[in-house]
């Protein structure tokens, strides 16, 4: 099973959207919050390339944010990529 990273911070629905995607999904993921650490949001803004939370990495790729996630799962290209 690939390993899944989901950064996220506190208010944030769309954390939260995708929290509750991966529980429905039986999804095994990990959680880093960054709730009240700026600069460790910028430092993973600056290494993704992406500027929103959450930001979701599957087996250390970019994925990109909740609306991202849920596209890939609707064309059937998540399942493949928790495959490998």
């Amino acid at each position: 099973m690939a390993k899944v990273l989901m950064y996220k911070k506190n208010p944030c629905p769309y954390c939260d959207r995708a929290a509750n995607f991966f529980e429905t999904k039986g999804i095994a993921y990990d959680v880093v919050d960054l709730t009240d650490k700026p600069e460790e949001i910028d430092r993973i803004k600056s290494e993704t390339g992406w500027r929103t939370v959450p930001i979701i990495l599957i087996n250390g790729k970019l994925i990109g944010g909740y609306t991202d996630l849920k596209a890939l799962d609707d064309e059937g290209k998540l399942k493949v990529m928790l495959e490998e």
